[in-house]
């Protein structure tokens, strides 16, 4: 592989570890959990993974070396920034307990598990992916792990290949298979621990326990530097409106924190909408209303942050889209087969009269959209949505009839931004660097203290990275049930922007200045190398979240 100056100076850095886990370790076990709701469900479902204690790792003052062991890992779900520092952790904490441990990569995601598609991970492979972007040294996928026949297959080349723990790379969904597979290899004596690591950019995989995903922390800074240098173009001309769409399905996270770190006139948080009960031509209203004001102050320019989920927030199409999931799920076959001008007609048919009602006013390309196929977990591609253009031409027909009634007097012209792929591969900040390299650590030594179900954890990460806190949680206590595919199922619960938290008070005491004034905020580059005030601050999310520790 081809490595460019920066790769090569990148892959010299050494990510910093907690101090508990520099030497040897050991378990202690807290509190026992329960999960966060549906307690009675989520228990009869996990009888042998719930209601396990957290753990945190000391340095345990009479090491002892331990036995070899074959460990099998996987990338599951959409890329984010450090999964390959979470492997080179993993790799080196293994090596650290006995230099005769194996790690072995199933590739494409856990379709390589039942596939029995793999390859050994050796120090040579590892080295060439330390600090790296990407998914490619083993690739990702989205098949569920979900069914028996699924786990069974893949026991057989876990047994074929001595393996005797699994790590799963991936997101809220990925971790729910992580727990219903630790439960079923437990329940049979498989011999086989489970253990996963928190990813995902969107920053909705987190609790007390697991303050971030990682990822989460160079995507936005990816995303924020980009957001500057619209900002300072937006500045300089003086005559465009930038409607970006921002990653961030199920929350809004991601639009927060890029909003912290820039500044701009307008940043719509999905969960706020909800909580107002917000319709669509509301949101257009708040966006046409600061348009005009601005426009009154000769300032013909902006910039507006869209969450990607939005569409599904506002409560109206929130309810359309439960009920649509529910239609299309009993009836895909019928659906199918029919013509696109069919279909519509058929889901007007089908749907009860406030949701048609609501699915009508929508524009036949957005209500064509809600239709389209599913993502493995049964879920609206909002992703496809073009909510930045949907948006822009409203507020566009809303300004046209401000101006005819003596209300509006600027001039409006919109551009256009997703920013998504763009930051999912990018290459780790030194905060991500160190965080999935103690996450992928940490698994090793979980793995070592013999327990399955639970998820890696690395806390206090306000703190300098030898100060931080490593441990594990069960799964389970992550877990509610809700609906998917027509069927209520346990899944790991979400977590959404809080808007009693510091961050979103934070954003909403700033806002309307930022609205009237231009405030804007050019954050450059990632920093990689240069002072720790720089180069290794964790985002501003962290930050407000834990100003009392």
């Amino acid at each position: 592989m081809k490595k460019s100056a920066l790769q090569k100076a990148r892959a010299a850095y050494q990510p910093k570890l907690p101090y508990a886990l520099k030497g040897a370790v050991k378990a202690v076990e807290g509190k026992p959990t329960q999960s966060v709701a549906n307690q009675e469900e989520i228990k009869a479902l996990f009888p042998n993974t719930y209601g396990l204690p957290e753990i945190t790792f000391e340095k345990n003052p009479n090491p002892q070396l331990g036995q070899p062991i074959n460990v099998g890992v996987i990338l599951s779900g959409g890329q984010a920034p450090g999964g390959h520092n979470v492997i080179c952790g993993l790799f080196d904490g293994l090596k650290k307990i006995n230099k005769g441990s194996k790690l072995y990569g199933f590739l494409m995601g856990p379709g390589g598990l039942v596939d029995h598609d793999y390859k050994e991970l050796t120090a040579d492979i590892i080295d060439e992916y330390r600090n790296t972007g990407g998914f490619d040294m083993i690739g990702s996928g989205r098949t569920k792990l979900e069914k028996k026949e699924q786990f069974d297959k893949g026991l057989e080349i876990l047994k074929e290949l001595g393996i005797t723990a699994l790590v799963i790379i991936g997101g809220d969904d990925s971790n729910t298979n992580a727990a219903v597979l630790a439960e079923y290899y437990k329940q049979i004596g498989a011999g086989v621990q489970v253990i996963g690591v928190p990813k995902t950019i969107d920053g909705d995989l987190k609790n007390n326990l697991i303050e971030t995903s990682f990822g989460f922390d160079t995507a936005t800074k990816v995303y924020s530097e980009v957001i500057g240098n619209i900002q300072r173009d937006c500045n300089s001309s003086k005559k465009y409106w930038h409607f970006i769409k921002l990653m961030g399905r199920s929350a809004s996270h991601i639009a927060l924190e890029c909003a912290l770190q820039c500044q701009p006139n307008v940043c719509i948080i999905s969960e706020e909408v909800e909580a107002k009960d917000q319709t669509l031509d509301d949101v257009v209203e708040y966006i046409a209303n600061i348009v005009a004001n601005r426009a009154d102050e000769g300032l013909n320019f902006g910039t507006v942050l869209i969450p990607e989920g939005l569409i599904e927030f506002i409560p109206a199409i929130k309810r359309l889209i439960a009920e649509l999931n529910d239609l299309l799920a009993a009836n895909a076959d019928e659906f199918a087969a029919l013509s696109p001008a069919e279909q519509r007609e058929w889901v007007l048919s089908h749907l009860s009269e406030e949701n048609a009602k609501a699915y009508a006013s929508l524009p036949e390309g957005v209500a064509r959209q809600l239709t389209l196929d599913r993502d493995p977990h049964g879920n609206v591609q909002v992703s496809l949505i073009e909510t930045e253009k949907l948006l822009s031409e409203m507020v566009g027909r809303k300004l046209a009839q401000m101006k005819e009634e003596g209300k509006y007097k600027g001039k409006f012209a919109a551009m256009h931004h997703f920013f998504g792929y763009e930051g999912r591969c990018a290459a780790p900040s030194n905060f991500d660097a160190d965080y999935c390299y103690a996450l992928g650590f940490n698994a090793s030594c979980l793995i070592r203290a013999g327990v399955t179900g639970y998820m890696s954890s690395v806390r206090d990460l306000c703190k300098r990275a030898e100060q931080w806190v490593a441990g594990g949680i069960p799964i389970t206590m992550m877990m509610n049930m809700e609906r998917r595919h027509g069927e209520m199922k346990p899944v790991i619960q979400k977590a959404l922007v809080d808007l009693n938290g510091r961050p979103f008070l934070k954003f909403a005491s700033k806002r309307d200045k930022w609205a009237k004034e231009t405030c804007y905020v050019y954050p450059g580059p990632i920093q990689y190398f240069g002072p720790a005030e720089v180069c290794d601050q964790p985002s501003l999310t962290l930050q407000y979240e834990q100003l009392d520790k």
